[in-house]
């Protein structure tokens, strides 16, 4: 399985109701699970709204800029199930996104640009939904516009193995890592703090979907709470 795309079908073939990717924020108290079938669909919406919407194509750059959350997931599947190749830090070239998403955090620096490249802002709310104040001119609500993309996305030029997926790697390179991985066994239960959509969170994320495993992402841990949530969700792997 060299492309997210193959990955994530496989899943949907073997498994589709069983859950795949749990978040918990202990700050507020919020638990969202989402099976493959729940998670891919997200995907579907989120690539929808990126190529139908904000005209993205293959082999162009995402800027993800979200903290530790559940939507993190969903956006690097959207993209790379688009061919798009993800950036979540500034690149030391320079070079720029054609495309951002943030979170209320990264407004004040992304919202400038939103006259010359899409920027979609998530209000990171319970269940994906809208920002509750009004957002700066121009910068895009995903909270709104997702809500109304279909269930199901077919990319017109799919991407293969070759396909760049992240700075300097390509979907075959990230997904033949992730299956050799560490962290978990097959199948395993990974329960991490990391940010999916940062350099170290990318394989927090990555070995649980090629392993046939899942991941329980917590925001905002509590030491106290850690341990029972470990227990709770049957997890197998702590990572870090």
């Amino acid at each position: 399985m060299t492309t997210f795309a193959a990955v994530l079908s496989r899943l949907l073939r073997t498994d589709p109701g069983r859950p795949l990717v749990t978040f918990y924020d202990h700050a507020t108290g919020e638990r969202v699970e989402l099976s493959v079938t729940t998670y891919a669909n997200w995907v579907a919406k989120t690539a929808s709204l990126l190529v139908e919407e904000h005209d993205l194509e293959r082999d162009q750059r995402l800027r993800v800029d979200l903290p530790t959350h559940w939507l993190g997931p969903v956006f690097l599947g959207a993209a790379w199930t688009i061919g798009l190749e993800v950036l979540v830090e500034d690149d030391p070239a320079g070079a720029a996104p054609d495309a951002v998403v943030c979170g209320p955090d990264g407004l004040e620096a992304w919202a400038p640009l939103a006259d010359t490249l899409p920027v979609l802002a998530c209000s990171l709310r319970p269940m994906g939904v809208r920002f509750a104040e009004p957002l700066p001119p121009g910068v895009h609500d995903v909270g709104v516009d997702v809500w109304s993309q279909p269930d199901a996305f077919t990319a017109y030029d799919p991407p293969g193995e070759d396909d760049p997926a992240l700075p300097g790697r390509t979907q075959g390179e990230l997904w033949r890592t992730a299956a050799a991985g560490s962290l978990l066994t097959d199948g395993g239960r990974l329960l991490t703090e990391a940010n999916p959509a940062s350099p170290p969170g990318i394989a927090s994320f990555a070995e649980p979907l090629a392993r046939g495993g899942s991941l329980v992402l917590v925001s905002h841990a509590e030491p106290g709470r850690l341990e029972a949530t470990y227990v709770a969700e049957r997890a197998t792997a702590r990572f870090p």
